[in-house]
């Protein structure tokens, strides 16, 4: 019995897994946002407004 290469099926598989760890890479490449104070950061803006 002779053996086929799926070329395109290969390829399409090869893409589709290369997708998705150029997806997860994208989301981790994101920084984290932790301990954001809300209350400083309207204090800053109200004192900017003050400055002018």
């Amino acid at each position: 019995m002779a053996v086929t290469e799926l070329k395109r099926k290969a390829r399409r598989n090869r893409a589709v897994a290369n997708n998705k760890t150029s997806a997860i890479k994208q989301l981790l490449r994101k920084p984290t946002i932790k301990n954001v104070d809300v209350e400083a950061i309207k204090a800053s803006f109200a004192e900017k407004k003050a400055a002018k």
